[in-house]
């Protein structure tokens, strides 16, 4: 049985995304629709929208696009072999990397929460 699929306007509501987005990822590779119809439309599967979910959580933590292909490279790469100990090197340090980011950006938060804090005050 074929696996489902979506156009690009489905895949936009579900990701957030707008449609140039979503065109733009597929025009670099970093996300290619896993089909087209005859007359060129973008087809989606769960998986393509597994991965512009795991690349749409990577941009608020100020990932470079080079960033979010590496880590797509390394997620394909444990799929076909998920012992590699250097991959999982790999996402180890990109784990680290994203929790560092979360980290200040938790802080700017918290700075920004002060700052509407003190406007309050006056």
């Amino acid at each position: 049985m074929a696996e489902s699929t979506m156009r690009i306007g489905e895949v936009a509501e579900r990701t957030e995304l707008s449609f140039r987005t979503l065109r733009h990822y597929d025009e670099i590779g970093l996300v290619t629709p896993s089909e087209r119809t005859d007359g060129g439309f973008r087809l989606y599967t769960e998986g393509d929208v597994a991965r512009i979910l795991l690349i749409r959580r990577m941009k608020p933590l100020g990932f470079t696009l080079d960033e979010m292909r590496e880590l797509l490279d390394v997620v394909d790469a444990i799929a076909g072999d998920a012992d590699d100990p250097q991959l999982r090197a790999r996402l180890d340090g990109v784990r680290a990397e994203a929790a560092a980011r979360r980290e200040k950006l938790s802080r700017q938060v918290e700075m920004a929460d002060e700052f509407l804090d003190q406007l309050e005050r006056i």
